[in-house]
């Protein structure tokens, strides 16, 4: 079974660190790598890939001679609570109506510009997505990567920084158990559909599927009315 490598995990492990826990807040600068990959139990050539993968995802900024810092831009996300997780209806419906903004337009421009690589790194997400499913695992981090490998090959900064809605999403969907089971079957058939229109670079096909994910996924939830 394919899983994360080592410096995505440690990645989602920064990562909690400024949303779960915010023991690091926007505009704080990280301990230097000696410290930091210590306290991880990591190297600190591991770190640095991982620091790396935040930086693409607008968490984190380097500046050389200074170090890594928070970007200031993760206050607004820590602010209105995206890190809090409470489960109610209308937090859900909220959060999936922001999806519907800009994810579908995620998944066209991803067909315009990823590159090969990142193409193929979509396709191998989808699929673990389909083997947790099909294991009756738990599937949370392998679909947050799906959609976050399709917002990275989109190549827009900006978009990047809305990945914390995205991955707050799936998190409190999958969540809500009385709907796993249609939920499941509604990621295999529609990822299957937008894993095709990706691998043929068709971006109206893509944001058409991605928009028909996301509705379906409303309409099992109770929450598109």
């Amino acid at each position: 079974m394919m899983r994360k490598d080592l410096p995505h995990q440690v990645a989602d492990s920064l990562y909690k660190m400024i949303a779960d826990t915010q023991e690091f807040r926007p505009g704080d600068k990280l301990p230097g790598e000696n410290t930091l990959s210590d306290r991880l139990g990591i190297s600190r050539s591991t770190l640095r890939e991982a620091i790396k993968v935040l930086c693409s995802q607008g968490v984190l900024e380097v500046y050389r001679g200074k170090g890594t810092f928070v970007s200031e831009s993760m206050e607004s996300f820590i602010s209105f609570g995206l890190d809090e997780l409470d489960l109610n209806r209308s937090r859900v419906k909220d959060l999936f109506e922001a999806r519907l903004l800009f994810e579908p337009q995620l998944a066209a421009m991803a067909c315009q510009r990823a590159t090969d690589e990142e193409l193929g790194a979509i396709m191998e997400a989808g699929k673990l997505v389909e083997e947790q499913i099909r294991l009756h695992a738990d599937r949370t981090s392998a679909d947050q990567e799906f959609h976050q490998r399709i917002a990275v090959a989109s190549h827009n900064r900006f978009m990047l920084q809305l990945l914390p809605i995205i991955h707050s999403a799936v998190s409190e969907t999958i969540m809500l158990n009385e709907h796993q089971e249609l939920l499941s079957d509604i990621t295999l058939r529609d990822h299957a559909l937008l894993m095709d229109f990706l691998g043929k670079r068709d971006a109206f096909g893509a944001e058409a599927a991605m928009r028909i994910h996301l509705r379906s996924a409303m309409n099992a939830l109770a929450l598109a009315k």
